[in-house]
């Protein structure tokens, strides 16, 4: 019998083991908003300035077809996406940059490494209280401020993702694509 009682002992601390690791797992992120899009913000200031980098400056005046943008179009416009996006969402006032997509290279990639140094600083303070804040973007655009956040991130997915097929398009591996270095 003593077997026995050892065993349910043994399966009961395995059993409630297992229900307070699932009650720790399962407690609410503080802030999910925000944590996630700050959590976000390191993987996309590595790989988009990793690609602007990986593009030579002599195709920053490439585009894929007539109607589109060019390779340095999109880099700046990322850069002023960031510091606007990040001083909406935090109430940080941005910088004063002036770019043009005919800047040269080494100014563009300055300033999207520029734009996320502020974000991150921008950011660092930030929480969940004001997601439901009217943000006004620009000219007839409101927004609220989750829409703010989630545009951050749909930002950063979208401009990396166009950054790489500029790439593609000229035999260039985007930085996600590259084989780990050992």
């Amino acid at each position: 019998m003593k077997r026995m009682e050892l065993v349910a002992a043994f399966a009961a601390i395995v059993l409630l083991a297992g229900i307070a690791r699932g009650q720790q797992s399962a407690a609410p992120v503080v802030n999910p908003v925000s944590a996630t899009v700050k959590s976000q913000l390191p993987r996309f200031a590595k790989n988009m300035v990793a690609a602007a980098e990986a593009m030579p400056a002599e195709k920053y005046s490439f585009k894929p077809t007539p109607e589109m943008n060019t390779f340095g179009h999109l880099v700046m416009h990322s850069a002023q996406a960031n510091y606007n996006l990040c001083s909406k969402a935090s109430g940080v006032t941005a910088p004063d940059v002036t770019l043009a997509d005919t800047d040269p290279k080494d100014k563009l990639v300055a300033a999207l490494k520029s734009s996320f140094d502020f974000c991150t600083t921008a950011l660092a303070n930030a929480d969940d209280s004001k997601l439901g804040a009217a943000v006004t973007l620009g000219p007839n655009r409101q927004s609220s401020g989750a829409g703010v956040m989630i545009l951050i991130s749909d930002e950063w997915f979208d401009h990396y993702g166009t950054q790489a097929v500029y790439l593609r398009l000229n035999g260039i591996l985007p930085p996600t694509a590259q084989p780990p270095k050992q």
